[in-house]
């Protein structure tokens, strides 16, 4: 396999612009992606015949307008090539009309009331700074999503505005230094994505992970995660060839696929790209997990990307590694060798800090979903509870800028082995944290609380939108200073002693550190979706959104109706699930195998009265009070979902499944998994975990 020729071979990238397109097309289509100049028709029109002609001659057949709209997934409607001839054949035709624009039906799409059934129009535009891409026989036009009177109605389309207000905060900061050079500031991220991989046979067999993507019951194996053998352990050659297959279909895209490896849970492995413009690491990644499914299927497998799929072992996320960098290739994170000298690295550095302060609530719910609320706050995730890690070389910095104190420095360490062979190497200056949800590493920050199957567009957006606030409130001190120097120190000192209280470089599981969050320091704890999501009409945050050109006020409310129904709609599947399962699967189950022990019970003390007690006897007893109470357990859930769908209050419904739903729903989880382990294998009706997890070989 010839990796760099295979690489991007079915993406419209530059290299096959530069080979179609005349010269002056191809400088005009530049100077639009740069944002420079508005797209002219008659370019459209050049780079549509070029697109149709090289996408025909890789076997294309139809063209589809690619969108992210609000569902968590992407849409496609195809439209072939084909247009008839005066002979009554056909040719293959492709305007740059249809390239620019179509019109998909908006009424059926979550608008959280921006659109009406009956008001169907809606419109998706090509989005040029992300290439067009084949997937099978069909050519993919990456495109923003708006309705009818241009209210953005996907995910695309916020995420490219924020980045345009970053890019306008960083260079009007970047002025302020006399840097006259750079034109453009771009956000760039590498989400590291998590996955379990479970036997396709073995999930058909499972309700639960058909409906829901999550096991609804499920009994502890024997052995869990408790020897961690499995992370970087070495990859199985099912699993093995899964990768190759997966790596070979992702370079044919032009996705960077860079690292994989197992993870920490059996079953569980990590897929991590190389970094990219965020605008186009979060179309990649909507394809990565597209293709992870669809290649798991060759293989006999089936790829979940739920963030809690198993109870009792770690739960699958999705870490944003996010920078700063300009167009003349200045990381504007990166410390340098001495950064407690490095004036604008610490101003970008504070203004991160003040943003993520500032606006934790909008970090908070940007990841908040139904399946993330089971993963936060587990041993594998960082707590709902936002705060930074720097590391203890930039807190030492911070330190002595804060107290104005001379820094010392912290002399690198020569790492010594003990053995000659071995290479001697350096100390990082910043250990790692993994329990922190906001860490530096070195250049970058890594927000650890995405969830695997999320959108990174969300938290992207927020992260943005907050720290082009932070530097537009911090340019206007500077630009108003009578001397740019001495304001930008005391500004940085102010701004690390007003925003102090979210650094923490210790263990984020701690319950004293939440203790001292929350009351001591005074940090938000919101710790499920219905408690996050009303942050988002919050007048700061708004306020913030909106004026930074992000959102308008409608999109707002449409968002937050449209999050909040997507969680009570994914829970509500999982309640009535979950009764189905104990009704028509447990229960008949537990009921013949209760009627066996107690036949095997009555022939025993037939034979001997002295038998009566036995284990027979004992165990039919034990099963049947389980029995009891999981019948009871699956009715009362019912009742809770009967009574739920009564209701018309969003707020309170998501509410209702916060505090009666998801308690009943545990309730009924536990009758069933202790009657599992009371059950003979053979007998219950489910897939055991330790077959799910350990079923790949």
């Amino acid at each position: 396999m010839n990796v760099p020729e295979l690489f991007a071979s079915m993406v419209f990238d530059d290299r096959v612009m530069k080979a179609r397109l005349s010269a002056d097309v191809y400088q005009s289509l530049h100077r639009t992606i740069q944002g420079e100049a508005a797209l002219d028709l008659r370019v459209a029109n050049a780079v549509a015949s070029a697109m149709k002609d090289w996408a025909v001659e890789k076997g294309a057949t139809h063209f589809t307008h690619w969108f992210q709209p609000m569902t968590g997934i992407t849409a496609e409607k195809h439209d072939s090539f084909i247009t008839p001839a005066p002979d009554g054949r056909v040719i293959m035709e492709f305007s740059g009309k249809e390239l620019i624009q179509g019109e998909p039906d908006a009424s059926s799409f979550p608008s959280g009331g921006l659109r009406a059934t009956f008001e169907a129009r809606g419109y998706t535009a090509w989005d040029p700074t992300s290439y067009a891409f084949i997937k099978g026989k069909t050519l993919c036009i990456p495109t923003a999503f708006c309705s009818y009177g241009g209210e953005a109605l996907d995910k695309k389309t916020p995420l490219l505005r924020s980045m345009e207000a970053i890019n306008r905060q960083a260079l009007r900061v970047l002025r302020l230094f006399g840097n006259t050079t750079v034109n453009r500031v771009t956000t760039s991220v590498g989400p590291e994505q998590e996955y379990f991989l479970v036997d396709e046979k073995l999930f058909h067999k499972r309700p639960d992970l058909l409906y829901t993507g999550r096991t609804l019951f499920g009994a502890k194996p024997p052995k869990g995660q408790e020897l961690d053998d499995h992370y970087f352990g070495t990859i199985k050659p099912r699993v093995q060839a899964y990768m190759e297959d997966l790596n070979q279909e992702l370079w044919k895209l032009g996705i960077l696929a860079k690292t994989e490896h197992n993870e920490v849970a059996p079953a569980q492995h990590e897929l991590a790209p190389i970094y990219s413009s965020t605008n186009i690491a979060t179309d990649h990644n909507q394809l990565t997990m597209e293709v992870m499914r669809k290649v798991a299927r060759r293989h006999g497998l089936v790829c979940l990307l739920h963030e809690k799929p198993f109870a009792g072992v770690n739960g699958s996320g999705k870490h944003n590694n996010w920078s700063l960098s300009t167009d003349t290739g200045v990381n504007l994170l990166s410390p340098g060798a001495t950064p407690h000298e490095n004036a604008q690295f610490l101003l970008f550095l504070v203004a991160v800090i003040k943003a993520v302060d500032e606006y934790q609530s909008l970090l908070r719910l940007s990841v908040a979903t139904a399946g993330n609320d089971h993963r936060l706050g587990a041993n594998e995730a960082p707590p709902a509870v936002i705060s930074i890690f720097l590391g203890d070389e930039l807190q030492a910095i911070l330190d002595s800028i804060e107290h104005d104190t001379e820094y010392e420095g912290t002399e690198k360490k020569r790492i010594k082995l003990g053995v000659d062979a071995l290479p001697r190497f350096t100390q990082d200056a910043t250990d790692r944290n993994r329990t922190s949800p906001f860490a530096f590493t070195g250049n970058k920050f890594e927000f650890r609380m995405v969830g695997s199957g999320d959108s990174i567009a969300c938290a992207n957006i927020m992260l943005n939108a907050a720290v082009a606030q932070s530097l537009s409130e911090l340019a206007d001190e500077l630009e108003a200073a009578e001397d740019f120097h001495e304001r930008l120190s005391s500004l940085i000192r102010e701004t690390i002693c007003a925003h102090k209280r979210i650094l923490f470089n210790g263990n984020g599981y701690d319950e004293d550190w939440i203790r001292e969050a929350t009351e001591e320091r005074g940090l938000l704890n919101l710790r499920t979706t219905p408690d996050a999501l009303p942050m988002l009409l919050d007048e700061k945050n708004k306020a913030m959104l909106m004026g930074q050109k992000v959102f308008r006020e409608a999109e707002l409310y449409s968002r937050y109706e449209i999050q909040l129904e997507n969680y009570c709609k994914s829970v509500r599947i999982e309640a009535l699930t979950m009764t189905l399962m104990a009704r028509r699967l447990i229960l008949p189950a537990l009921s013949s195998f209760t009627a066996q022990l107690s036949s095997a019970a009555a022939a025993k003390q037939a034979l001997d009265k002295a038998l009566a007690c036995g284990y027979e006897r004992k165990l039919t007893l034990e099963l049947s009070r389980l029995t009891d109470q999981i019948d009871e357990a699956a009715a009362a859930l019912a009742a809770l979902t009967e009574r739920f769908d009564t209701m018309e209050d969003i707020r309170a419904e998501g509410d209702f499944i916060r505090d009666e739903i998801l308690p009943a729903m545990e309730r009924l989880r536990s009758c069933c998994d202790e009657a599992e382990i009371r059950t003979d294998s053979k007998v219950w009706p489910l897939p055991s975990y330790g077959k799910l997890l350990y079923g790949v070989d």
